[in-house]
């Protein structure tokens, strides 16, 4: 079930690019971030009240604060850099480059989390990177060089950051996600008033389905797909949980095809299939091969073994 659930929360995170894509320019990218998390706080915050009362709000904090805090400092920063990556990159670079985050968290798992996933899982996940290479191969940039930089960086405290929720013992995937609206919202109000303008000019003109897709991001991406994110994490190790993020520039194409009308590369179809051969290697189950005993008959114990020399 576990791997269903994660199927429909990468699917909530891929349908995110479709849907600030079809907005155009209604909002900007720190306005819409921000309403994301307003109305993702809203709805969290309905729900505790609706199954625990007032008491489920003032319980919100939990006995992590510290941690949570500390989460909240990693998370600005990769919202941060990949906020400027966004506005001097094109988009699609900007998105693609934010893939590396699998491989962050597949190279922080062994130091931080002591999770050391099995060759075939590293096959995998190398196979699952190459399939974002060819999806990627199609896009085009020229310029400087920091703010690859600055988005690979964000990458890997994004990462971190989702290392830290594993600290985050006798929490539930809601709390998490609220925490994390809650931080951000502060943020995001920050960066909106240092580096743009026009805010109340866009609240006045927005259209309906710019609303619409504001609510899409805060209602459905992060309320649903953060709280399934954060509940597997808590419960799962994260080398079974991170690889389905590669799945997300195969969902994002998928989407770009039935909803903007986006043509179908060969180069994308091949990183798609290479993709998901990777993210079956690393999930189905595999048969347990047998170890190599010092002893030399396989399938016996090395007491067993001494007993046969005996």
């Amino acid at each position: 079930m576990g791997s269903a659930w994660m199927l429909v929360a990468g699917l909530c995170f891929a349908l995110m690019s479709v849907v600030v894509k079809s907005l155009g320019h209604a909002f900007s990218g720190a306005e819409l971030v921000f309403y994301r998390s307003l109305f993702a706080i809203l709805a969290i915050a309905a729900t505790l009240a609706a199954q625990q009362g007032a008491a489920g709000v003032r319980n919100l904090l939990g006995e992590h604060i510290g941690l949570n805090l500390r989460r909240g400092v990693v998370g600005f920063i990769a919202l941060a850099t990949f906020f400027y990556a966004l506005i001097e990159l094109p988009m699609s670079v900007a998105v693609t480059l934010n893939y590396a985050s699998p491989l962050w968290l597949a190279l922080l798992m062994p130091w931080q989390l002591g999770e050391r996933p099995g060759a075939i899982k590293w096959i995998g996940i190398l196979i699952a990177f190459a399939g974002v290479g060819l999806i990627a191969a199609r896009e085009q940039f020229t310029g400087s060089l920091l703010p690859v930089v600055l988005v690979m960086g964000g990458a890997f405290f994004w990462a971190l950051g989702q290392v830290l929720v594993r600290g985050l013992k006798g929490m539930t995937g809601l709390s998490v996600t609220a925490w994390t609206a809650v931080l951000a919202t502060p943020q995001l109000f920050l960066l909106s008033a240092l580096f743009e303008t026009g805010q109340i000019e866009a609240i006045r003109t927005a259209s309906p389905t710019a609303w619409g897709a504001a609510l899409y991001l805060g209602l459905v991406m992060t309320t649903l797909g953060y709280f399934l994110w954060n509940s597997l994490i808590l419960r799962k190790e994260v080398g079974q949980v991170a690889p389905f993020l590669l799945l997300l520039p195969v969902f994002s194409v998928v989407g770009g095809v039935v909803f903007l009308g986006e043509a179908l590369s060969v180069s994308r179809l091949a990183g798609g299939a290479v993709v998901l051969s990777g993210v079956a290697l690393i999930t189905l189950p595999w048969p347990q091969t047998t170890r190599w005993r010092p002893w030399g008959i396989a399938g016996k114990s090395a007491k067993d073994n001494r007993e046969c020399e005996g």
